[in-house]
């Protein structure tokens, strides 16, 4: 079951459009990434063979968005493209990163064969360790249904479905030394992430910042994303130094650029439009839609293309 309770309607007409209008790559990729954020927000085959054909996209950074969606949206009739986009080696990295942690998001136990090949075969260590905390998701969730027992792993404070469960009954100090332990497994220092994430005071926060110095790009990357997540301005120099370091991961780079703009002080938006010319186009590009989301906050409007674009639409239950 989807985090989010609600799905949309929308016109065919409206829903041609935007499907279109995410594969227009005449367009800038602020306006692809509204259109995108909309349809994660409908259901059925348009929508999600849009999302599909997106994951095949020449910007890596709208590619792994589209295979994020997917897993957010938790579709199982997604499965059989994100198992071809996990196994296609000419993709980047980052795309086929998200499409193992999609499959781990949607959680059913006919992924596991290939998330293991991948686990052995992947030449990217950060795929291969997404695979590893997709391969303990299924099996966490496996357990918890076996069980018969009520999860918190599908469910946030933030409204995301995150690839591992927070840690539950520790304190602080406990999760910070797991987070910290570079001999612990990477789905146990995820839940620790998140379990400080959801704790929220200032030593968590402290602790999660501190958590920037891991070895592991995957997890210094889902650090940035739930420094966003937090939007506290303790992180704003250390998100800062990421974005500087050239010689980062783009992955890291890229979520602290977006992180940086959910912060939105005025120091992370000199920094963001300083680097809307960083020859990675994974940043640049986050820069660029990171700044186009604060406009439109900023403006009172939302992000997402057609509750601007279509007053056609309708809430359903």
């Amino acid at each position: 079951m989807a985090v989010d309770s609600n799905s949309f309607q929308v016109t065919p007409e409206t829903e041609k459009f935007l499907c279109e209008r995410l594969l227009d790559q005449s367009q800038p990729i602020s306006e692809r990434f509204r259109v995108l954020f909309s349809l994660r927000n409908l259901r059925g085959p348009a929508p999600r063979n849009a999302l599909i054909l997106a994951t095949k996209d020449p910007s890596n950074l709208l590619a792994h968005e589209a295979a994020f969606a997917l897993g957010q949206m938790q579709d199982a009739d997604a499965i059989p493209a994100l198992k071809l986009v996990l196994n296609d080696f000419s993709l980047h990295p980052i795309v086929r990163h998200e499409a193992a942690e999609a499959l781990g998001a949607i959680g059913l136990e006919s992924s596991i064969s290939l998330l293991k090949d991948s686990l052995d075969s992947d030449p990217a260590q950060e795929v291969r360790e997404t695979c590893e905390l997709a391969l303990s998701r299924i099996q966490e969730m496996k357990k918890v249904g076996d069980d018969d027992q009520s999860s918190a792993i599908d469910t946030s404070p933030f409204l995301s479905v995150d690839p591992a469960a927070p840690a539950s009954c520790s304190s602080v100090p406990e999760l910070r030394e797991v987070i910290l332990n570079e001999e612990k497994g990477m789905y146990e220092r995820y839940g620790a992430l998140f379990g400080l994430r959801n704790h929220r005071g200032d030593e968590a926060v402290a602790a999660i910042i501190e958590s920037l110095n891991a070895k592991s790009a995957l997890l210094r990357h889902e650090v940035a994303y739930v420094l966003g997540q937090l939007q506290n301005k303790a992180a704003s120099d250390a998100l800062s130094s990421i974005l500087k370091d050239v010689n980062e991961h783009p992955m890291v780079r890229h979520e602290a650029a977006e992180a940086l703009g959910s912060i939105a002080d005025d120091q992370c938006i000199s920094l963001l439009e300083e680097f809307l010319k960083d020859p990675e186009p994974i940043v640049s590009q986050s820069c660029e839609v990171a700044l186009s989301m604060l406009e439109f906050e900023r403006s009172g409007k939302s992000f997402e293309y057609f509750f601007m674009q279509a007053p056609q639409l309708q809430e359903t239950a």
